[in-house]
């Protein structure tokens, strides 16, 4: 089949679009390729995907302007979409709201406007736990009220979930939702924790472990992420009419998608030293606006449905992308 994939110049888009070329689908890929993070890690991405042969097409299109959006589609056909581009960050979303805004709700709603007016078997759509909020009970059920947002960028996730079971409700159209917990390995964000971390120790810097280091994280490796969100992408919610997770009755469904275990900040940290093979100083710093101490994913729903099983462990999977990070930065005399 052929996958309209957004966002696909980053960390999760560009191994989901890998592992579709891979198994001989073909993938239009669409990236705004804006700079909130280095956009040389994003052309390097795309440079990568060229070489995996002529079944992945790009165009570079800001999804959350509609009339662009339209022009860059018109004449391209497509079976189904995974929507993973959005404006990420928890903290960013508290110094640049307009951003979220534009990205996470306008474009979210042009994506399922695509997928309504183009009847698309099913689009599968990035949420996040960061919908989970102020909720302190773990591990995190998709069952769980979500109104309790600690930043907007959660609440803008939370609106998508909203918004795509309107949709799905008034046209039927296949909808998946996949909260997503910490992802991190190759090719990684380098705003998130694991980058920065890594980067610092290389560089000789302390390290700035908020939440004085008493934090816990579903650390998720990119692989399992993958796997999850192609079973999904594969196995579209079927319209029978009968009640779903949450009593819904529209062709809906939300999933956790993590490793179902929640992790000690500071083991996270001591696997990454290892790895390097530099102790870190670290710099304990308070809870920043925005963040929750603890996540913990509850997979059981997505286990049953799709028989999702993560099977990398943060001691397998940090030392994987440390290795990559020496490559990616030509660090391998540093071992």
């Amino acid at each position: 089949m052929r996958v309209l994939v957004t966002g696909a110049a980053g960390f999760i888009g560009f191994n989901v679009s890998r592992h579709l070329l891979a198994r001989g689908d073909t993938v239009l890929g669409i990236d705004s390729l804006n700079d909130y993070y280095d956009v040389t890690l994003k052309h390097a991405r795309l440079a990568e995907l060229a070489t995996l042969g002529d079944g992945f097409a790009f165009k570079q299109v800001d999804f959350s302007d509609h009339v662009a959006l339209d022009a860059a589609l018109d004449g391209e056909a497509f079976d189904r979409i995974v929507h993973l581009g959005a404006q990420a960050g928890v903290r960013y979303s508290i110094e640049n709201p307009r951003a979220y805004l534009q990205a996470n709700l306008a474009g979210h709603l042009n994506m399922i406007e695509v997928a309504r007016h183009r009847q698309v078997e099913h689009m599968v759509y990035a949420s996040s736990s960061s919908v989970y909020g102020g909720n302190d009970t773990l591990p995190f059920r998709v069952e769980d009220r979500v109104d309790q947002p600690l930043s907007l960028y959660a609440a803008t996730k939370k609106a998508d979930e909203l918004m795509s079971e309107t949709y799905a409700h008034l046209y039927r159209i296949p909808l998946t939702g996949l909260r997503f917990f910490t992802v991190y390995g190759p090719w990684g964000r380098p705003d998130m924790a694991m980058w920065l971390f890594t980067k610092a120790i290389f560089d000789g810097r302390p390290i700035n472990v908020f939440g004085e280091g008493n934090m816990r994280r579903d650390f998720t490796y990119i692989d399992d992420i993958v796997a999850g969100i192609i079973a999904c992408v594969d196995n579209p919610p079927a319209d029978d009419g009968a009640l779903k997770a949450g009593g819904s009755i529209s062709p809906h469904r939300i999933y956790n998608i993590g490793n179902s275990r929640s992790e000690d900040l500071g083991e996270m940290i001591s696997l990454i030293e290892q790895a390097c093979g530099h102790p870190a100083e670290r710099r304990l710093l308070p809870m920043q606006p925005g963040d929750v101490r603890d996540t913990f994913a509850d997979i059981s729903a997505i286990q049953r449905d799709l028989g999702y099983e993560p099977r990398t462990t943060i001691a397998e999977g940090v030392p994987r992308f440390v290795q990559w990070y020496r490559d990616y930065h030509g660090l391998e005399h540093q071992a």
